[in-house]
């Protein structure tokens, strides 16, 4: 449970993050706000993520796994389009702040992640 909670805090950290660095993605509000664009990247990916990464599993074995990039985007973009608090400008900030986003998000679970799990056991 608290793994959970860890995670789904440092995907809140993520958002914000990748919201400073992409200049065509905002959350409007507070912590809260961050939290719960976090919450629901997290349950949209957890659904509809394997579902689309199967469907698409010959695009990404012919692009060679850069169509995963347009994967996340899609979440992103789904994401945007059921919490008014999320804004993304355009396609192509989608897929930068996917990227992004999943940059910073590995690198907090491998590096603060294991850290933050322990401290809390």
């Amino acid at each position: 449970m608290w793994s959970l909670l860890v995670g789904w805090g440092l995907l809140a950290v993520a958002s914000y993050l990748t919201t400073r660095v992409v200049p065509g993605i905002q959350v409007k509000g507070g912590v809260a706000a961050y939290l719960f664009t976090a919450l629901l990247f997290g349950l949209v990916n957890a659904i509809l993520g394997p579902i689309l990464r199967i469907a698409t599993l010959p695009l990404r074995i012919l692009t060679l796994g850069l169509f995963a990039l347009v994967i996340n985007a899609a979440l992103l973009l789904i994401v945007s389009t059921a919490y008014s608090g999320l804004s993304i400008d355009s396609f192509w900030s989608a897929i930068v702040g996917g990227l992004i986003l999943s940059i910073i998000s590995a690198l907090l679970n491998a590096f603060a992640g294991p850290v933050l799990r322990r401290a809390i056991r």
